[in-house]
């Protein structure tokens, strides 16, 4: 679904970027609101509103995301959307210098080599572009630091996006209207089928997050971390194939240098995985056996303790 999603965006036509923006934020809070309401989950409310720490986070993920939606949509209804897709490819090696820069992990040789790689890459494209690749640094870097966000916030998904959606509701509505006073607002004025496309914004936004977070719980990290990818495949292949922007030799070259980065990435998280895996296989094996040994131990040792009395 996020993958396919530049298909969307633009049948919002004449609505422009900023107003498609301020309908997403007003519906999924509705979405979201209809959902919550199904499900009874209203209980992390009230937690919520007594923490200040919590709330301040929520109003930074609401403003973070809001800046790397509204560029998305302009990017897909601009004809970038190959540079919008870069965005989610180096997405990941943000985030892992995030993690350097503010958490202070300590990264293994593979990921300074993807980093360094990334970096690479970004120097490649900003020659061909003649400017640095700005779309694609803003949506990466804005992403990532949502994402270290909810890491603090530790809120589930669906909660998440209400709380987000509804710091954002007032500002997006008062905009909508603003718009209506000036006789500029899209919504309404190209028809009943326009209309319901900008309405389901909010189902786009809501559905591929509330799958997210289901499938987290449900797969391994390292498969959800693989999966991610394929959002920005689709996208890129969008792009070229459907959308037909131009891709000249600096750009594959800068493509190919973040899709290098990628596979080590890839390659050292299923390496550690595995790892992983095998040392825990190999202390579950040795608990096991000491077990078995001390119950040996214990039953030849009934028997003397029986001869002696």
């Amino acid at each position: 679904m996020w993958g396919l999603v530049p298909l969307f965006w633009p049948l919002l036509k004449p609505a422009g970027a900023v107003e498609i923006l301020a309908h997403r934020m007003v519906w999924s809070l509705v979405f979201v609101g209809i959902a919550l309401l199904a499900l009874r989950r209203w209980s992390w409310i009230p937690e919520l509103v007594r923490s200040p720490r919590k709330l301040a986070l929520i109003t930074v993920a609401a403003a973070v995301i809001s800046v790397n939606w509204g560029l998305y949509i302009w990017s897909v209804n601009t004809g970038r959307v190959v540079e919008a897709s870069l965005g989610y490819f180096i997405n990941p090696l943000v985030t892992i210098a995030l993690g350097v820069l503010v958490l202070k992990e300590r990264l293994r040789p593979a990921q300074w080599a993807a980093v360094g790689v990334g970096f690479a890459a970004v120097l490649v494209l900003a020659i061909g572009y003649g400017q640095p690749p700005w779309i694609s640094l803003v949506l990466a870097s804005s992403f990532a630091v949502y994402g270290l966000v909810k890491k603090k916030l530790n809120l589930g998904g669906l909660e998440s996006l209400a709380a987000e959606t509804a710091v954002q509701f007032l500002p997006a509505l008062g905009y909508l209207v603003w718009l209506g006073t000036q006789g500029t607002l899209a919504f309404g004025s190209e028809g009943a089928g326009h209309a319901a496309l900008l309405v389901s914004t909010g189902i786009v936004t809501a559905v591929p997050l509330v799958c997210f977070g289901a499938a987290a719980i449900r797969v391994p990290l390292s498969t959800l971390g693989l999966l991610q990818y394929l959002a920005p495949t689709f996208q890129f292949l969008l792009g070229v194939l459907y959308f037909h922007e131009a891709m000249p030799p600096e750009r594959w070259a800068g493509f190919s240098l973040v899709w290098l980065a990628l596979t080590l990435l890839t390659w050292d998280a299923l390496r550690t995985a595995r790892r992983s895996r095998a040392a825990m296989a190999a202390a579950s094996a040795e608990a096991v056996a000491s077990v078995e040994a001390a119950s040996i131990e214990a039953a030849t040792a009934a028997p003397k303790v029986h001869q002696g009395r």
